[in-house]
């Protein structure tokens, strides 16, 4: 017989006390929201290992991903990292005074600024997300590669449902 987990401890004991509601959602979602929050934790201690922040990661690797020259406009660091212009302007604030990322004027649009990934930003988001991929590899060690596809086509269908 296959180990327990918390979550069927507790379907168990609602089962007992609420026999006529199905519970399979709560087994599912139980346990996404518990290893949601595994996933936070490993992630805080991997970019704690890289002298980033969370928020820092966003933008950083939203300008990495980019491409050369590694730059996007605030409107489009906007739309990926889903927060407030208020929000993004004070990110890029203090990305800037740690020398991660740099402005200049959009040679294209002389009223537009674009946000670059510094040889400083760029190093930093590197090392941060190689430390994401160790920590997140070593949650899913117990599923093989096979699985894990499995288990992300699921999450997308899942996700594509909500709408997102």
């Amino acid at each position: 017989m296959p180990q327990q987990d918390e979550v069927d401890r507790i379907v168990t004991a609602w089962g007992r006390e609420r026999g006529d509601l199905d519970f399979g959602p709560l087994e599912v979602l139980s346990r996404v929201d518990r290893l949601a929050r595994h996933l936070d934790r490993a992630r805080r201690a991997a970019f704690d290992a890289s002298d980033v922040e969370p928020w820092e990661f966003d933008v950083l690797s939203a300008l990495r991903r980019a491409g050369e020259p590694y730059e996007l406009s605030p409107k489009t660091l906007l739309q990926q990292t889903l927060v407030s212009s208020g929000t993004m302007t004070n990110r890029v604030d203090r990305l800037a005074s740690r020398g991660l990322v740099s402005r200049r004027t959009d040679p294209r649009d002389g009223r537009g600024i674009l946000v670059s990934l510094t040889a400083s930003g760029r190093a930093a988001v590197d090392a941060a997300i190689a430390d994401l991929l160790s920590a997140e590899r070593a949650i899913l060690t117990g599923v093989s590669d096979d699985e894990q596809g499995q288990l992300a086509a699921l999450l997308r269908r899942l996700i594509l449902g909500l709408g997102d």
